[in-house]
């Protein structure tokens, strides 16, 4: 499987981000956000119909205050940060979990007491981080996949390999995300009284 999972890794693009260098200093129209997202991030689509962004998915975004409010119907460097960010968080939260994991920074931006560009550098080195750390892990979970299975040269072996493998990285995922949703439910209760000061 080890070629597999070479091509696998590559086939993530698992360093694709949107830069605040790739941010333009111009605000965009929504046609504009959407092509440059689909040029950032359109190496690590499942195929060729899925699609980065969409009109609908920005404003569903907007509609359900993920973003604070666009001004004539142009989208800041901010927006796009946020955006980014809901791009990678959505593979994993509720979009009322995202929300929630998102309203102290809208409202931050809005009172203009945060620095973002500092915030979203940290977020990038993250996951740089992230990304270098799954490279090893995934190697390590093939390993070990391999070492439950008894090794044969049939098709039933590599199958019940590729079925190991995959059933692990769900359950890793799932792990993850599970834990993140109780740091969001620990969020939760603190935005709420903030907002009642």
């Amino acid at each position: 499987m080890d070629k597999t999972i070479n091509q696998i890794i590559e086939q993530l693009d698992l360093d694709a981000n949107l830069t605040l260098n790739d941010i333009p200093q111009l605000d965009l129209y929504m046609d504009q956000v959407i092509q440059l997202f689909e040029n950032k991030f359109a190496g690590a689509k499942r195929n060729e119909e899925e699609k980065v962004l969409t009109k609908t998915m920005i404003n569903n975004y907007a509609k359900g205050k993920l973003i604070f409010p666009i001004k004539n119907k142009k989208y800041s460097k901010e927006h796009l940060i946020l955006i980014s960010m809901i791009y990678q968080l959505k593979g994993a939260l509720s979009i009322n979990d995202i929300k929630t994991t998102l309203d102290g920074i809208n409202e931050k931006i809005l009172e203009e007491d945060i620095d973002l560009d500092s915030f979203y550098n940290s977020y990038l080195n993250l996951t740089k981080r992230n990304a270098a750390d799954f490279r090893e892990d995934i190697f390590q979970r093939e390993k070990e996949v391999q070492e439950e299975i008894v090794h044969g040269q049939d098709e039933t072996s590599a199958y019940l390999e590729r079925v190991l493998m995959i059933s692990s990285l769900v359950h890793m995922s799932s792990l993850y995300r599970k834990a993140a949703e109780k740091l969001v439910d620990q969020l939760a209760p603190e935005i709420e009284l903030k907002r009642h000061k």
